[in-house]
């Protein structure tokens, strides 16, 4: 749980409003302005730098730093912001979807939350994501500004979520526990050539109009103008575009490490139309 100051620092990163009740409405607030403002980023992964993803230093990072980060980090800081709001809210681990073929287990995280007997589903840490909560047990196609999203059942346990008829990523009942079912994971996606946040280096962002992704020297922007892409000139004009599009300074530029864009197959959601 998050102290007073803390809570009230962390509403302040996402330009929200101290909620007067842990409603659907406050939710779906919560989620849009989470989304617009804290970017899903692989960037400390190729720096390197350590991966906090279970306390409060992972809040710390979002809010006094102004960072973002991967699902495990930015969606367990939601979570310990909803908890600290009142929000009856549950971490579920879940397998990405790389084109038509179902990726390793526990390779992402998102939440859940439960509210009047409906139980919604809560990511604002997977690239092209819906910009609100996504409600679990109906069959209508749910539209917003990131596309026509759907979750199918798949058993009494699993869910497949779909982007514009893709399938992005199938999650599970079973609830995480922070303290026991990081660890690995993290090492894994830390240290191994297969890792994909050490094949992707990516920062991206959408917009109220569209979307905003630098990859390594590439800045892409997305808006009801068209699709501009660019390739940054140097490390100052990439240190600058952080600054400008997510909001955060940097030190020096990170460099894709070596296992960097080796398989084309696995590229992540944030690249996806």
């Amino acid at each position: 749980m998050l102290d007073a100051e803390l809570t009230a620092a962390y509403l302040e990163r996402i330009g929200a409003a101290r909620p007067e009740r842990a409603d659907a409405a406050a939710l779906r607030l919560l989620h849009e302005r989470h989304v617009l403002s804290v970017p899903f980023d692989t960037l400390d992964f190729h720096i390197p730098r350590e991966i906090f993803y279970k306390d409060l230093r992972v809040v710390e990072k979002i809010v006094h730093e102004r960072r973002g980060g991967v699902c495990g980090e930015t969606n367990t800081a939601f979570h310990f912001l909803l908890r600290s709001l009142g929000f009856a809210s549950t971490m579920h681990h879940g397998r990405v979807w790389f084109g038509d073929r179902l990726y390793a287990p526990y390779n992402h995280f998102l939440l859940s939350v439960d509210i009047d007997g409906q139980k919604w589903v809560v990511d604002v840490g997977f690239g092209k994501i819906s910009r609100y909560p996504l409600l679990r047990d109906t069959e209508e196609p749910q539209r917003n500004a990131h596309g026509v999203f759907e979750v199918r059942k798949v058993d009494a346990r699993t869910y497949d979520v779909f982007r514009n008829g893709k399938p992005q990523y199938r999650f599970y009942d079973d609830e995480v526990d922070l303290d026991v079912d990081l660890d690995q994971v993290v090492w894994w996606m830390r240290t191994s050539p297969q890792s994909p946040t050490l094949q992707n280096m990516i920062c991206s962002r959408p917009t109220e109009d569209g979307w905003v992704t630098l990859k390594d020297d590439v800045l892409t922007v997305v808006s009801g103008a068209g699709r501009e892409t660019e390739q940054l000139a140097g490390d100052a004009e990439v240190l600058a575009a952080y600054e400008k599009w997510f909001g955060f300074a940097l030190e020096r530029r990170p460099t894709p490490g070596p296992h960097a864009r080796t398989d084309p197959s696995r590229v992540m959601a944030v690249d996806q139309d």
